[in-house]
């Protein structure tokens, strides 16, 4: 296995590692009653599983290591990650179901399309400069959401809530965007 597949394995090691540390009470350890350490810490891995995100991509275009697990596993755990940290959001009531919702069906969508890609001409579709936006917009609002939003919240900028909605437009966009590139898995069904 290559360097940018390890760091891909080692995100999705991380993703229950996270899950845990937010599961824990806010006070377990102390810390600032505005920004708990239990969410200091979840920011923490989430940052670092992030990095491993930016750091696979170029690692594997740089040194010519793309494989089809790369193309395949790098997107998934990067949706495992954001779909985990949302969920909890959720459960906090930070974010809005709905916006959640939209989120986890895209994201299944494209999950599914890529499969039917897979299947109909054997090679994986890569993500798109939509995606690729989606995801650092999720990561920024979610890394932000975490530390909940301690840098702009003395200048009453909601920097979390905007950049979700960024992330929800190209989240959106990105999903119309896959699909009519894609329209051609869906030829003989119209036929």
């Amino acid at each position: 296995m290559n360097l940018p597949n390890k760091l891909t394995v080692f995100r999705i090691i991380l993703i229950p590692i996270f899950a845990i540390v937010l599961m824990l009470p806010t006070n377990i350890w102390g810390g600032d009653a505005q920004l708990p350490t239990t969410h200091l810490i979840a920011t923490i891995i989430f940052v670092v599983a992030s990095l491993t995100d930016t750091a696979d991509g170029q690692i594997a275009r740089r040194q010519h290591l793309v494989t089809n697990f790369g193309k395949f596993a790098d997107p998934l755990a990067d949706k495992l990650l954001v779909m985990t940290a949302l969920v909890f959001f959720v459960q906090f009531q930070w974010v809005p179901a709905w916006v959640v919702a939209l989120i986890v069906i895209r994201e299944l969508a494209v999950t599914g399309l890529r499969t039917l890609i897979v299947e109909n001409n054997g090679t994986v579709m890569a993500a798109a400069m939509p995606g690729k936006i989606k995801t650092s917009t999720q990561m920024l609002a979610i890394t932000f959401y975490l530390l909940h939003n301690i840098i702009f919240r003395s200048f009453g900028i909601p920097f979390a809530e905007i950049m979700l909605g960024i992330a929800l437009f190209f989240t959106i966009y990105s999903g119309i965007d896959y699909f009519v590139k894609a329209r051609f898995v869906f030829a003989d069904g119209f036929k």
